[in-house]
């Protein structure tokens, strides 16, 4: 699994104050959950700019002072005005301890549907899946070869790797291929 690491520098200084100097001067401020104890740390953008800008799931390998954390990015909220990224929330990911993520789904294959003359439309970009961190998974993918006109494929037809749970309802659909205009007035 691909992992960004983060470099941080350990906050002193809380409250209003503390934030609004830290952000004037470029920083962003951050806090890791999970475990014994939650850490408050401030880093700057081009650390984290791999993580938060991209599609693809990552972990986020942060290093606070001489302590190593593996984590995932849980939230992030960013200024209603300008989109600077303001606080980032991790959680720390602990060896036995289930999670839940959302991670992408990446359809494969080519559709006799497709070949026919049909639009293939994706209706759902990401799964919810449970596992161990030692599961984890950056993608699930959907063969969607066998999908004919109109055919429609559902998260029950994702397969998931062992020891990942899908979260999602079974009967939602996850990608379709649609009958074009001529195609349908022509039968």
């Amino acid at each position: 699994m691909e992992h960004v690491n983060i470099s941080g520098t350990v906050r002193t200084e809380m409250g209003k104050t503390a934030a609004k100097n830290l952000r004037l001067s470029d920083e962003i401020l951050c806090s890791i959950y999970g475990g014994k104890e939650n850490i408050n740390f401030t880093t700057k953008l081009i650390d984290v700019k791999n993580l938060v800008y991209t599609p693809s799931f990552k972990l986020a390998k942060i290093t606070v002072g001489k302590e190593t954390i593996t984590a995932i990015l849980k939230d992030i909220q960013f200024h209603p005005v300008s989109e600077k990224i303001l606080h980032i929330d991790f959680l720390r990911l602990i060896d036995g301890h289930p999670i839940k993520v959302e991670v992408p789904i990446v359809c494969t294959g080519n559709s006799s549907g497709v070949k026919e003359g049909g639009k293939f439309i994706q209706k759902l970009r990401t799964a919810k899946i449970k596992c161990l961190p030692k599961d984890l998974v950056s993608e699930m993918t959907l063969d969607i070869s066998s999908l004919g006109l109109g055919a429609t494929t559902r998260v029950r037809d994702l397969v998931p790797q062992p020891g990942i749970e899908v979260l999602n309802n079974g009967s939602v659909p996850v990608a379709s291929i649609d009958i074009p205009r001529a195609l349908r007035s022509s039968k």
